[in-house]
């Protein structure tokens, strides 16, 4: 069963055998979902290259950024728990960065709630594969750091609320008796990387930061995607997760 997958033993290789000595270039690290973003921080600030996450099916480039006085890391992630979750491992072995604010879309569970307003998750439901290797099964993982998130967005004065989210791998598999389920479980949100980077980062002492911005609305009687393009790219989350790094 997946719920017996964490085991606290020796693991049989790690980072190091493929990147060679950790680097500690910068302490935080902005992950970035959206192409569209990532491409304007590269047109935006100065960068060099911190290093590259090598798969068999293509490269993935990490950079140092001046942001702000700030040296930052930041890259494109992957989608998805298990990917989003190596990624961050990787990562912080290429740069030493242990603090990350990670921020994305997500579907809306409840329309009135979120509607105007970014998301802050405090727990996340675990319907993913990747959290049960590094933390004892639940059904939810707590997310530490959010009330921090709350405090910084309340200083900025953008609407925001906290609320349970989840996490689910399987974008196709979002069914009406699950989405029921969650919503009575107090979920208000449902994205694809939370419950495992959380876990990843809890098991490793690192924090995450996280926030979301909805787009389509899982609630209501025909699905609409629209939302789901603006939710993605739109620029105001990168500048909240810059003023997120200069508080942390």
């Amino acid at each position: 069963m997946i719920t017996d997958a964490f085991d606290n033993s020796e693991t049989l290789f790690g980072p190091k055998d493929f990147y060679g000595e950790q680097k500690h270039l910068c302490d935080k690290c902005i992950i970035v979902f959206s192409d569209v973003i990532f491409e304007y921080m590269l047109e935006t600030y100065p960068h060099e290259e911190a290093g590259v996450m090598s798969l068999c099916n293509g490269t993935t480039k990490v950079y140092i950024f001046e942001i702000d006085g700030m040296k930052i890391a930041g890259y494109l992630s992957h989608i998805g728990s298990a990917l989003a979750g190596g990624d961050v491992i990787d990562v912080n072995w290429l740069t030493g960065a242990d603090k990350f604010i990670m921020f994305g879309s997500a579907g809306s569970l409840d329309f009135e709630t979120t509607n105007g307003k970014f998301v802050i998750p405090t727990e996340s439901y675990r319907e993913e594969g990747l959290s049960y290797s590094y933390a004892a099964p639940s059904d939810y993982i707590k997310i530490k750091n959010a009330d921090t998130v709350k405090k910084i967005f309340d200083e900025l004065k953008l609407p925001s609320v906290q609320g349970k989210v989840w996490t689910t791998d399987a974008i196709y598999r979002e069914t009406k008796a699950k989405l029921e389920a969650r919503k009575a479980e107090g979920c208000i949100a449902v994205e694809m990387e939370l419950a495992g980077v959380e876990a990843v980062c809890d098991f490793y002492g690192w924090n995450v930061y996280d926030f979301l911005a909805t787009g389509d609305v899982l609630d209501e009687a025909v699905y609409d995607a629209s939302g789901l393009a603006n939710a993605n790219h739109n620029m105001d989350k990168l500048y909240i997760a810059i003023e997120i790094a200069k508080r942390i």
